[in-house]
């Protein structure tokens, strides 16, 4: 889908970005997935959200911000935290749940588009 972002719009974006998220997050915590592709999928997702064409005041869904707030998480964090911190784990996984449809919205979720 490379270069074909401009006639995507932003909820089939972060609806695709977010399946992909949840799949990358999980691969991490199992140790199937090194921690730069973690990093690569960061930058890419950027990239390609840079192709992605939005009116300015367009509004959020709570999905959209919550997956901002994940994918910012996921970059913010080092690569021990990210893996043997409980707490964030379990604030990382509500969020997975929310956006794979099974859980509740995490309500200090505040991501925002970059």
């Amino acid at each position: 889908m490379q270069g074909g972002w401009r006639r995507v719009k932003v909820k089939a974006f972060v609806n695709l970005k977010a399946r992909q998220l949840c799949f990358y997050l999980r691969a991490f915590w199992q140790g199937d997935l090194p921690f730069r592709e973690l990093e690569l999928f960061f930058w890419d997702t950027l990239e390609e959200w840079g192709q992605v064409s939005y009116q300015l005041d367009q509004p959020y869904s709570q999905k959209e911000r919550v997956f901002w707030h994940l994918l910012h998480q996921m970059h913010f964090w080092h690569e021990d935290k990210l893996m043997y911190d409980n707490y964030l784990i379990e604030e990382l996984a509500n969020c997975i749940h929310y956006l794979e449809g099974k859980g509740y919205c995490p309500f200090d979720c505040v991501g925002i588009r970059p």
